[in-house]
């Protein structure tokens, strides 16, 4: 008798998986493309507007944004707004909360900035860009003017590696 259950449910196992796996066509037994809407992905938010490194431009972010960024508040994103339009980031730096430390004001680089002009910039906008010291700084400025942004490559690339290079790159205007 066990024997006998046992090819029993053998044998419907057997029927409904051959039942699962056959192709008879009918159009009943498929999954359409329009059935599949509940399978397709969310659709994505639209990216806020950014600069050409990716970063937010503080002069064309929405407080909503702003406000978004770690290390900046409702009250902040207002005053960098209303203190619009920002020449500079100097002028974005002093209206940032003094108790913010040098890891959470370069994070805040990495996410807002306007960038800087390889030819004009002063040493204070240039010590803004987040890992760059006074030997940076000189490197920066030994190679004036540039003349492409390839210069640049070919100049700073000199002391730093190329994923430096790179993020560096995104805090800079081509001349």
């Amino acid at each position: 008798m066990t024997r006998s259950i046992a090819l029993s449910i053998t044998a419907f196992s057997f029927a409904v998986l051959a039942g699962c796996s056959s192709d008879t066509g009918n159009a009943g037994d498929s999954v359409g493309a329009a059935d599949t809407g509940a399978l397709a992905p969310p659709p994505s938010t639209p990216e806020p507007p950014a600069t050409p490194s990716g970063s937010l431009d503080p002069n064309t972010a929405s407080r909503a944004e702003l406000a978004a960024i770690p290390g900046l508040s409702d009250t902040i994103a207002g005053a960098i707004i209303a203190a619009r339009p920002h020449a500079t980031m100097v002028t974005v730096d002093r209206l940032l909360p003094r108790n913010l430390t040098d890891q959470q004001r370069d994070s805040v680089y990495a996410r807002t900035w306007k960038p800087i002009n390889l030819n004009t910039a002063t040493d204070a906008e240039i010590l803004l860009i987040p890992g760059v010291g006074s030997r940076m700084l000189h490197e920066f400025k030994e190679y004036r003017p540039y003349t492409s942004i390839e210069q640049f490559r070919r100049d700073i690339g000199k002391y730093v590696d190329k994923t430096e290079l790179a993020r560096l790159e995104r805090y800079v205007a081509q001349p």
